[in-house]
């Protein structure tokens, strides 16, 4: 169970991440329409937006490692 939460943050984190870079790369007018910020015929950068998601990405990936390095021993393995 522990192995399927750090690969779901991972994943999760990655994506993020790159969700981030396409802000900062794509202009506004191009971004694809489900992003929010998305503005037809922008010719502008949000880079707000790719900073909070690169952020966010990057917590959730330390929230992956600290699940993966401190999620303590076998749970419930009282003898």
């Amino acid at each position: 169970m522990k192995r399927l939460l750090v690969s779901i943050l991972v994943l999760i984190g990655l994506a993020l991440i790159a969700v981030g870079v396409v802000y900062f790369v794509v202009k506004a007018g191009s971004l694809p329409s489900f992003f929010p910020g998305h503005i037809t015929g922008s010719t502008a950068h949000r880079n707000k937006h790719g900073l909070i998601a690169v952020v966010a990405g990057a917590v959730v990936l330390v929230l992956a490692v600290a699940t993966a390095s401190f999620g303590g021993g076998r749970s419930g393995g009282r003898r």
